[in-house]
């Protein structure tokens, strides 16, 4: 189900009088129920692949908390990490994998036959795979314990608001709200009607009106100039923007009346005056889970130079992996790395710009990284 749907004009009022009618003991069964209803709207059988990533970490975690051994803490979690993340390539990876394989042979007359999956993409499985590895991480590393709850951690692992478009959650934030009795709140109510509303807008009034320019300048480049490609692109960073940030919001909004409280994801992120600063502005809720939980296990910082331009670069290149299977997204998350590297070796020169108290100083900066952003949506849309 999709927020800007019909169903979801139905949806949306039944679950949330509901909610607040259900005895709160019970409410997590209410909106668990409601979850899995939202998610198999869809495509009802691919609620197996959810309940399967549930039951695999709720196991797992509870046992490497009991367990004393560390290699037996590893095994466990290899064998999340490994289900998890299998499921996610063979539904989502394995046939651009194997078809740019089948190109690599073929250029140099290697015979390879591989069946490719004639499977359809699992809306949300990037979201959900990695709020639960998070969980399992975190129960790993110590930093949170497991929930001997199935059904409040089954939630955590679905929750309607964020399931197919994120915020990507942490358990240490979500899950002790599950526990929490939320009373009926006017003004949160209407804060987060307000929030919905205004992500409404950004989603079908601009997003989705941008997007008919773009679709059309982008399906047939060869058609127009180059100024034309150029306003396209302007297009598509507003569009995408308001369409990410937009789905976030009434993402927000929706949870809010309910009484949970998700991380802001978006924050003005082409007023940004650097990369670095872009990056923290833009998809908070991601770019934070690659650095919990790749750049600084990788090392992060803390090695030598040319590893942590190293990590730095990887990070990116899987990030831009993560957003579909294709290489014109890993050009894009490439760039991106390359862009802080060179953005770190040049910040000696840079950084005085940036801090000057002048309105031109800083409006010279926002713009030369709007550019570069920019460059890199080209790659991102195509």
């Amino acid at each position: 189900m999709l927020f800007n749907s019909f169903q979801f004009i139905f949806f949306f009022p039944v679950v949330i009088i509901l909610y607040f009618i259900t005895t709160p003991k019970w409410r997590w069964a209410w909106l668990l129920a409601a979850s899995y209803y939202f998610y198999m709207c869809w495509k009802a059988e691919y609620i197996i692949l959810i309940a399967v990533s549930t039951i695999i970490d709720y196991i797992v975690a509870i046992n490497i908390y009991k367990s004393k051994f560390k290699f037996i803490r590893k095994i466990l979690l290899g064998i999340s990490l490994v289900l998890n993340l299998g499921i996610l390539f063979a539904f989502k990876y394995f046939n651009f994998f194997s078809q740019s394989i089948l190109d690599s042979f073929n250029y140099f007359n290697i015979f390879y036959d591989v069946d490719f999956f004639d499977l359809l993409l699992p809306v949300g499985i990037s979201f959900y795979t990695f709020q639960t590895l998070s969980y399992t991480i975190d129960v790993y590393r110590g930093k949170s314990k497991p929930e001997t709850h199935l059904g409040i951690f089954a939630l955590y692992v679905s929750f309607w608001p964020q399931l197919v478009a994120g915020p990507i959650e942490r358990s240490t934030h979500l899950i002790p709200q599950f526990h929490q009795n939320h009373t009926f709140d006017y003004k949160r109510v209407v804060d987060g009607l307000r929030l919905m509303l205004w992500g409404f807008f950004k989603k079908i009034v601009i997003a989705d009106r941008l997007a008919v320019y773009v679709n059309q300048v982008y399906n047939h480049p060869g058609w127009y100039d180059g100024f034309t490609v150029i306003f396209a692109t302007v297009f598509f960073a507003f569009q995408i923007y308001c369409d990410f940030s937009g789905y976030s919001d009434i993402a927000i909004g929706s949870a809010r009346i309910m009484g949970y409280d998700l991380m802001d994801n978006f924050n003005r992120p082409y007023f940004s005056k650097s990369i670095r600063e872009f990056w923290s502005r833009w998809h908070i809720s991601l770019s934070t889970w690659f650095r919990d939980y790749l750049y600084i296990p990788l090392g992060g910082n803390r090695v030598v130079k040319w590893r942590w331009h190293y990590n730095l670069f990887i990070t990116f290149l899987i990030s831009g992996l993560w957003h579909g299977a294709n290489w014109t997204f890993i050009v894009w998350g490439g760039l991106h790395g390359i862009y802080l590297i060179v953005e770190l070796k040049t910040n000696s020169i840079l950084e005085p710009v940036r801090n000057l108290n002048k309105w031109y100083s800083k409006f010279t900066m926002v713009l030369f990284t709007f550019g570069l952003v920019l460059f890199s949506w080209i790659f991102f849309r195509a």
